[in-house]
């Protein structure tokens, strides 16, 4: 394959993946006019797609269904056996803002919780306060909240709070959880201090006009770059569109550059300081193909081991939902007239229903949204499974999909959580809703399959669904026996290779993955210039 110019591919930093940690990461290292920054993104510039920017393509089924190619890296994961052998799409976006331009638009920072068993396990750097510390700086949100000090209104990333005037739908919904529940309806789920109870007001990224805001418009807009990705206002930075990764080049064990692929020819770019991927579940097949990751595996597929890791690929943790449907009254909507673009009629954070869980840990999520035939579903995903799966790469081929397992139900514990959120929440909801509005019925599943175990097993099985949330597929940890990255991405066993995304979350977030993915975006872009001095 032809070559490019070797010398006009040198930059300070080279930044793969354009979504929100990659957008984040270029952004702050380019804010230094000296450091010149390459950024690699395997799909195209959408961002003025109405497809991307129009939130009522936000559900991401609408647009996996019929936009896969255009928008989604191809892929599925293999047969589940604990969701009736059925497969799922081993996918991410495809396109410039990464998953952020495709997603379903759920702002959700990870709980205080959370970072304090990060903390313990990894440091100050990943402690509750310096959390709320860069997501004040991070966000410009505009909605309401009992904590102030705890939400940033100067930030680059728009974030709005809807419903404004919830709809009739949405307070029957949300009142039905607190009485089913005794927890008390909550004003922002994302104060650290209210992480539990039911809300009528959903965290959306979007502007305060409804529109979508992604990585790439916060991040990567128009005062950082022009359309065709270069710099403007003297900024050193180079974003390279349709060009995908397929190793990071070494010398003996330090990180010097990059291969990828672009219109058909194999480029490499050099980096005089850091290489960093922020490239999600790609991360994975770019390491092993690197020579990176479990020593037998490259071995047997004749790649040379640059350093064995066998946890590379290893750990993969997924939020798996089930759903119920209940009829509505036909007088009540989703959205309020004026506000299609709010998609969600409330939600809430519930504890694992599971006896003996922590009754002041998320455990479960809750959302709702329409369903077919003037139906609402109420969806619940799993947000500490036990389940583990992985992802290893099938030969030396680095276009070829990797083998990926999401390990669904694998642990009995999972299913056994599910159980119990039919048994404890949707039937508690469905009784109270009843009550409230008898319009509101329960029809799928029915009260006879929730009441008996083998059914529910069953449909459970048959009906659970993925949540597009990879996580720790090259987890952090103190040392190279339990993980692959560092407290600051550094990859272990070589240098100047750094991974910023959320495939080095150490424990599974109690919510959706992309506020995670901005927070280490700017924590590792932090260290990274911490480092230059």
């Amino acid at each position: 394959m032809l070559h490019g110019n070797v010398e006009d591919q040198t930059y300070d930093y080279i930044v793969v993946g354009t979504g929100p940690a990659g957008s984040v990461v270029a952004n702050k290292l380019s804010n230094d006019k000296r450091n010149s920054v390459l950024v690699v993104e395997a799909g195209s510039n959408d961002s003025n797609k109405r497809l991307v920017r129009d939130s009522k393509f936000a559900v991401p089924i609408l647009l996996y269904q019929d936009f896969a190619p255009e928008f989604y890296i191809p892929g599925h994961g293999i047969p589940q056996r604990g969701a009736a052998g059925r497969t799922f799409p081993w996918t991410g976006g495809r396109l410039l803002g990464g998953g952020s331009s495709v997603n379903n638009q759920q702002y959700v920072r990870p709980s205080a919780a959370v970072m304090q068993s990060w903390e313990r396990l990894m440091g100050p750097i990943w402690s509750p306060q310096e959390e709320t510390r860069r997501f004040v700086e991070l966000e410009n949100y505009n909605g309401e909240t009992t904590n102030p000090s705890a939400r940033g209104t100067n930030g680059r990333l728009d974030i709005r709070q809807t419903q404004v005037n919830p709809t009739d739908m949405t307070e029957k919904l949300v009142t039905a959880i607190s009485q089913a529940t005794g927890y008390p309806e909550i004003l922002d789920y994302n104060d650290p201090n209210t992480p539990i109870g039911p809300f009528t007001r959903y965290q959306l990224y979007q502007f305060p006009d409804g529109i979508r805001e992604s990585a790439d418009s916060a991040f990567l807009s128009s005062d950082i770059m022009d359309p065709d990705g270069h710099g403007v206002n003297g900024r050193k930075l180079q974003v390279s569109f349709r060009s995908t990764v397929t190793r990071v080049i070494f010398e003996q064990n330090r990180a010097i550059g990059i291969e990828y692929i672009k219109e058909g020819k194999c480029v490499r770019a050099f980096a005089r300081k850091k290489i960093i991927l922020s490239a999600g579940i790609s991360s994975v097949p770019i390491l092993m193909h690197s020579g990176i990751g479990n020593a037998q595996l490259l071995q047997k597929h004749g790649i040379p081991v640059v350093f064995d890791n066998p946890n590379v690929g290893m750990h993969y943790a997924d939020h798996p939902a089930v759903e119920a449907t209940f009829t509505t009254n036909l007088a009540d909507h989703v959205s309020p007239e004026n506000d299609p673009n709010s998609i969600f009629a409330g939600g809430g954070f519930l504890p694992n229903p599971t006896p003996g869980s922590n009754p002041e840990r998320r455990g479960i999520q809750l959302f709702f949204q329409s369903g077919p035939d003037c139906t609402v579903t109420m969806g619940a995903i799993l947000l500490q499974p036990a389940s583990r799966g992985s992802a290893v790469i099938q030969d030396r081929d680095p276009l070829k999909v990797v083998l990926g397992d999401q390990g669904y139900l694998a642990n009995a514990a999972d299913l056994e959580t599910f159980k119990y959120t039919f048994k404890v929440y949707f039937k508690g909801v469905a009784e109270k809703l009843a009550a409230i509005d008898p319009s509101y019925q329960l029809v799928s599943p029915s009260m006879d399959i929730i009441n008996d175990d083998a059914k529910l097993e069953k449909f459970i099985k048959e009906n659970l669904a993925a949540g597009f949330h990879p996580q720790s597929m090259n987890r952090m940890g103190p040392n190279p026996e339990s993980g692959v990255v560092d407290a600051k991405g550094h990859v272990y066993g070589v240098e100047n290779l750094v991974i910023a995304d959320d495939t080095i979350i150490p424990f599974t977030v109690d919510g959706n993955t992309s506020a995670p993915s901005f927070l280490i975006g700017q924590t590792i872009a932090e260290q990274l210039l911490l480092d230059e001095h």
